[in-house]
């Protein structure tokens, strides 16, 4: 039975500019990784010790590139921060509010091509940051 979901694994094509965007951009942390076998790294919230995002650079892209899923989403805070972090880095991303439960939903994309969901609250004020 499934309880959560655990993680997701990522193909990263660059590792320095992945770690960038999923570290520097949007907040997380890279962490302990047990010796796999591979270069890769394990990306965890601020302060949590589960590490929810797994990137691993040793293979080359499928061409064409290939997969099902559309996309990733995390919960978030900060978003004044992170639209802030996203203009000065030169990162487009989509802001929208979600009819009905008011949450706001930033669209990004990461080096890799991979589609990013990050998911702020009602209250907090998407204003200030307009779709770039």
């Amino acid at each position: 039975m499934i309880h959560s979901m655990n993680h997701f694994t990522i193909r990263a094509e660059n590792r320095e500019r992945t770690l960038a965007f999923y570290c520097g951009l949007l907040g997380l942390r890279e962490g302990d990784r047990p010796p796999l076998g591979f270069p890769g790294a394990w990306l965890y919230p601020q302060g949590s010790d589960h590490a929810i995002l797994h990137v691993y650079w040793d293979r080359a892209m499928p061409e064409p590139r290939t997969g099902v899923i559309d996309h990733m989403a995390f919960t978030a805070s900060g978003l004044r921060a992170t639209t802030q972090r996203l203009d000065a880095a030169g990162v487009a991303y989509d802001l929208r509010q979600q009819a009905g439960s008011g949450t706001w939903q930033l669209f990004v994309h990461d080096p890799n091509g991979a589609k990013v969901e990050l998911d702020f609250a009602a209250a907090e004020s998407g204003e200030e940051a307009p779709s770039r």
